[in-house]
């Protein structure tokens, strides 16, 4: 008896062992991407829907500091996101700074991760920076966004020149080769940014629309646009969405809740029909639960931060290590 007992714990041990190398091996070593056509990007987002989900981590201001976070996500697990997030920003300083989030944007994809740019855009009304509070974050009159959304008014000019101011840092990625999931005016039903909550097709679908139709003039072929709503209760997110000629993914911000709800799930992909869904921000790390029962979710961006804020180290390396989750090395568009 003594005698198969010794040998179980043996067994068992080499299993432990096994098992606990498996976890901390170096990742493998990611493969530098080459110039890419967006639409291959976006077909891999298509081919890995119920299979695989990118990992992604956010980096916010300051841009002279645009992968610290993702260095944070290294240095917990050993492995870097499978996505790059970044902004184009808003403050002054930080947009004096925006060469510093392209040349990151290049790094990244060099190495081996996807892109995704959002824009926490100033109001046609202001400058072409601002601050959060009272910029970003304000309101505009109805008779100050409809003359925005139509064409010829001093505020649409406005609008398409503000979109101008980023054309040349775009461009730059373009003819990079790196495909960039582009998404902005995000969080299209709230109302805590002036762009926000203004249903039906001449509202912020109509923005939309106008901000693709113009930087695809300016040649930008290499944006793959996500269109992206918050998880609000308040539901009726069909309802801002510009069209399926506008939009290549289909977004979910998950802030009301820790996770999304198998509806939430749902409802994007009615929105989403054959398009890739995807989390653009969520605060909370997928957990196994979440990862083996809602499985068309193609990437998660976790928000700066609370990558350390609202997630313990050892839940962080949970979800990296789930089998299921692509990190940098194991991403092949």
């Amino acid at each position: 008896m003594r005698g198969n007992r010794s040998r179980l714990v043996t067994v068992a041990t080499a299993a432990l062992t096994t098992m606990v190398m498996s976890l901390t091996a170096a990742p493998a070593p990611a493969r530098a991407f080459p110039a890419t056509p967006k639409q291959e990007v976006l077909n891999y987002l298509k081919s890995i829907a119920g299979s695989g989900v990118v990992s992604g981590q956010h980096n916010k201001e300051p841009a002279s500091a645009p992968g610290r976070y993702t260095q944070l996500v290294k240095d917990i697990t050993g492995q870097y996101p499978g996505l790059w997030g970044g902004d184009l920003m808003f403050r002054a300083d930080d947009v004096a700074n925006r060469q510093r989030v392209i040349d990151q944007a290049k790094t990244e994809w060099a190495n081996g991760s996807l892109v995704t740019l959002t824009w926490h855009v100033c109001p046609p009304t202001a400058g072409s920076s601002c601050e959060f509070e009272g910029g970003v974050k304000s309101r505009i009159s109805k008779e100050e966004f409809e003359a925005t959304v139509t064409d010829g008014t001093a505020l649409n000019t406005a609008w398409k020149r503000r979109l101008d101011e980023v054309v040349p840092y775009l461009r730059q990625l373009k003819d990079a080769g790196v495909p960039v999931l582009f998404r902005p005016l995000h969080e299209m039903n709230e109302s805590w940014n002036w762009w926000g909550e203004r249903p039906g097709p001449n509202g912020g679908a109509r923005l939309y629309r106008i901000t693709r139709d113009h930087l695809a003039g300016k040649g930008l072929d290499n944006l793959l646009w996500v269109w992206n709503v918050q998880d609000n209760p308040a539901g009726g997110w069909s309802s801002y969405y510009p069209g399926d000629d506008y939009v290549d993914v289909v977004s979910l911000d998950v802030w009301y809740k820790g996770h999304p709800s198998a509806s939430d799930h749902q409802q994007l992909r009615t929105i989403a029909g054959a398009k890739p869904i995807a989390i653009a921000e969520m605060g909370k790390i997928p957990n196994a639960a979440l990862l083996d029962s809602q499985t068309r979710w193609s990437y998660f961006m976790l928000w700066s931060e609370q990558l350390q804020g609202n997630n313990s180290n050892a839940e962080i390396q949970a979800g990296y290590f789930h089998p299921r989750v692509l990190n940098q090395g194991e991403v092949a568009p």
